[in-house]
């Protein structure tokens, strides 16, 4: 039965991490941002992330998307810095044409970090990917 299950591959769809500046608060913020590098619409996101370690585990958190059109982003949460000492795991579902899709994204502890950033694909900032 397990061989007749296809789970389509997921390309083009990221997690990044990106560090800009609040305008509100004078601050500089790390948030979480999912990219949809792709040329069709996502629809219903789901999006369920959690931190750990071998001794901790953060709550998780849940935020849901009814359409990401393409080549566009959204953010998902704002991260504090103690999140970085954790693994931070993003688990993403959504629908393309009709099929389901899942990933999970890892990035590992102490990964992100000001030397660690690179350009963000579609956005006009710099910040940790994870494809």
């Amino acid at each position: 039965m397990k061989k007749d299950i296809h789970i389509p591959k997921v390309e083009g769809v990221y997690i990044a991490v990106v560090n800009e500046y609040n305008d509100i608060y004078k601050t500089q913020d790390w948030n979480a941002y999912i990219i949809n590098d792709k040329d069709v619409d996502l629809e219903m996101v789901l999006i369920v992330t959690s931190g750990y370690n071998e001794n901790k585990m953060t709550s998780i958190f849940r935020k849901k998307l009814d359409l990401l059109p393409k080549k566009s982003y959204a953010k998902i949460e704002l991260m504090q810095d103690n999140l970085f000492a954790l693994n931070n795991q993003f688990k993403v579902t959504f629908f393309e044409d009709n099929k389901m899709f899942d990933k999970t994204y890892t990035f590992r502890k102490h990964t992100i970090n000001l030397q660690a950033l690179q350009p963000i694909p579609l956005m006009q900032s710099r910040g940790v990917l994870v494809k």
